[in-house]
């Protein structure tokens, strides 16, 4: 059962070294679009089109990897269909967030700003299933996109030419810090979070389902069954 008393399993160690690949693949990407790599890997227009470096394939990977390490150590969830079901959900609303943010996105408002924020707390809705990888899920999300969000800051005052600083209209006229703030704080700290723990969570109930109940059980420090 989740929240096992014994082999608790330290987020910021279990996070770091998936965190310093994904660093390491966000300056790989960084330099291939410097020095005008091949598009197919290293894409330079807005939103990167899909490019085969970059970091939004990670969660597929490290959401199972995450649920492994954690269930092997006792901190699965009561039920991997329940995780699986609050992924699900968190999905649905993260969607509806998107959808919203996007209708507005010509004339961003108040409406759009909802959109992101509805977004931003579907990454918590994983989290009623299996606390313990949400938290560690969102945890590596933060380390993930800070530093992207560090390099579009950079990017857009320096006019780079990379797709961490080209932006679609009707932004490309916005102020630097209105630019920065619709283009990058809110998609990188909002939608992308949200993104990154959602997918984790549904890989790893996947992964967990089909694994996890292979893996060692623990027992609780009062003696019951996990």
């Amino acid at each position: 059962m989740e929240e096992s008393n014994l082999n608790k399993v330290n987020v910021g160690l279990l996070v770091l070294w998936p965190a310093l690949i994904t660093l390491g693949i966000t300056g790989l990407r960084l330099a291939g679009e410097l020095h005008h790599w091949g598009s197919l890997w290293f894409n330079r227009s807005a939103g990167g089109a899909g490019a085969v470096v970059g970091i939004s394939w990670l969660p597929i990977f490290f959401g199972p990897y995450f649920a492994m390490k954690l269930a092997g150590a006792g901190e699965g969830p009561v039920s991997y269909g329940k995780i699986l079901g609050a992924a699900l959900a968190g999905l649905v609303v993260m969607i509806a967030g998107g959808t919203l943010a996007g209708l507005t996105e010509a004339y961003p408002g108040i409406l759009t700003l909802a959109g992101f924020a509805i977004m931003l707390a579907a990454a918590f809705i994983p989290s009623m299933g299996w606390g313990r990888l949400g938290k560690t899920l969102l945890v590596y999300a933060f380390a993930a996109r800070i530093p992207v969000l560090v390099v579009m800051y950079f990017a857009m005052k320096g006019n780079w030419g990379t797709h961490y600083d080209a932006v679609r209209a009707p932004h490309q006229g916005l102020v630097f810090w209105k630019k920065f703030f619709d283009m990058a704080f809110l998609p990188q700290m909002f939608m992308w979070i949200s993104y990154t723990v959602i997918v984790g969570s549904l890989m790893g109930a996947i992964a967990g389902a089909l694994f996890g109940r292979k893996l060692p059980k623990v027992r609780r420090a009062s003696g019951a069954a996990y």
